[in-house]
């Protein structure tokens, strides 16, 4: 049935439609206002009855719960709300907003503090189970592999270290003036570092050779007499130094203790190794320098090459192995 056209505009509906609808309406709307508060009571008196009660009761006893939570499972509810939150960025706002409470931190620092807690980190910690845990973790290859090479990366930063140290010095210790950094020549702190290291390993060579030597001797009754036991270990000691450095310098040219200080011995003149024979002869012109008080490397601060008592004699210098030293 078409409106009246008195009521109906060229727009819609007339203000006298408008009116005879909110007329209709608003019997309803104050039948509303006058039940809200009579409603509400009754949905009230409704949820508290026993009944009511009984009938939530029976169905959490049931399997509802369980097909509910198997449902939420299925249809991936709980991943649509949080990637929906997180997208959003209400999940971030909420994480940021719990985490900065203070109240979060009284929780947390109750829970740490308690009792209860200390004694479930005390066995946890003595149980079998943390120990052998931590015995495959400390002792996997991938520890021992990080330790070693945190070990390697030190050491080597000490003997870079000592070495620059030792350089700056060799530029300093010399009576003809400072030579230039570039100068290929080892000086006295870097050779005699280089001397010590040296010493020490042959001293335990040393130390080596003569508790076997006592071994054997309280095996077999001892050496008699005891001058000869004195003197084999005295000659003992000097064939190892004589060993040690001949060999070295006549195979690779330095030293465990010169390697160290990244130094070299080389022919002055020609070739890039020492023979045997000039090896020799140099090992006993050391012997000869350390002496009289290690008066044999004095002429090294003088000589324009750093040369000492044993490079004269075996037509030796010592250079770095990198200039830049």
């Amino acid at each position: 049935m078409e409106p009246p056209e008195d009521e109906v505009g060229p727009n819609g509906p007339s203000p006298v439609a408008d009116a005879i609808g909110g007329a209709t309406v608003f019997p309803a709307r104050v039948a509303a206002r006058v039940l809200r508060g009579p409603l509400e009571t009754a949905v009230e008196d409704l949820v508290s009855a026993p009944e009511v009660g009984r009938i939530l009761d029976r169905a959490l006893s049931g399997p509802l719960p369980e097909e509910l939570a198997l449902s939420l499972a299925r249809h991936h509810v709980l991943e649509r709300v949080v990637r929906k939150l997180a997208v959003d960025g209400e999940l971030e706002r909420l994480l940021d907003a719990a985490l900065a409470s203070p109240r979060t931190h009284e929780l947390l620092r109750q829970a740490l503090s308690s009792p209860q807690t200390h004694e479930l980190l005390d066995e946890a910690l003595a149980s079998d189970a943390t120990r052998h845990v931590l015995e495959r973790a400390i002792g996997g290859p991938e520890v021992r592999a990080a330790v070693a090479r945190q070990s390697v990366g030190f050491a080597g930063q000490v003997a870079d270290g000592l070495r620059r140290a030792a350089a700056g010095a060799d530029r300093r210790l010399t009576l003809r003036g400072p030579l230039s950094p570039a100068a290929p020549f080892a000086g006295i702190a870097s050779r005699g570092i280089a001397l010590f290291v040296d010493s020490l390993a042959v001293v335990g060579a040393t130390v080596a050779v003569g508790a076997g030597a006592a071994l054997v001797g309280a095996i077999v009754g001892g050496i008699r007499p005891e001058w000869l036991a004195g003197f084999l270990l005295s000659f003992a000691g000097v064939a190892i130094a004589v060993g040690y450095f001949s060999l070295f310098w006549a195979t690779v040219g330095q030293t465990p203790g010169m390697r160290l200080m990244h130094v070299r011995v080389l022919p002055q003149r020609d070739g890039r190794h020492l023979t045997l024979w000039r090896a020799v002869v140099r090992t006993i012109g050391l012997g000869l320098a350390v002496i009289p008080c290690f008066l044999g490397f004095v002429p090294a601060l003088f000589d324009s090459r750093r040369r000492a008592l044993p490079d004269y004699l075996a037509d030796t210098v010592v250079v770095y192995d990198d200039v830049d030293g």
